[in-house]
């Protein structure tokens, strides 16, 4: 079964970095599209940014362009977060999710197109929570 297993949340101060990561396990990595999506208090939840199985290409909302970085290491089954000069608005729940290519299909998406929703297996989310 597709497992997926984050970690690396806490508590940082704004400017501050954190870098997370997600253990897939249950498939190969390079198959899939992953997305890290946040749940901030009193927000939609929201892809923050996602990286495709294929050709690797990555996608970033307009909130954290610039400062998060996202990568994989397909050897490793593993998805990385590397978020620098936090701020106050990222606070929230993490989660790694993966999509198959049925559901790329399906959607007639690309991963850089997929809502939070259309994501096929999630973790168990890690929490960041960012404040001085």
């Amino acid at each position: 079964q597709v497992q997926l297993v984050e970690s690396g949340g806490g508590l940082v101060q704004p400017g501050g970095s954190l870098r997370l990561s997600c253990a897939a396990s249950g498939f190969t990595l390079d198959l899939f599209a992953i997305g890290w999506v946040r749940q901030a208090p009193g927000k939609e939840r929201e892809v923050v940014s996602c990286i495709s199985g294929d050709d690797g290409s990555t996608n970033y909302a307009d909130a954290v362009k610039g400062r998060f970085t996202i990568s994989k290491n397909n050897a490793k089954n593993m998805v990385y977060l590397q978020m620098d000069s936090l701020k106050p608005d990222d606070t929230g729940v993490y989660y790694c999710a993966a999509a198959e290519l049925h559901t790329l299909l399906r959607f007639e998406k690309v991963p850089g197109d997929l809502k939070w929703y259309e994501y096929d297996h999630w973790g168990q989310g890690t929490q960041v929570t960012v404040s001085s």
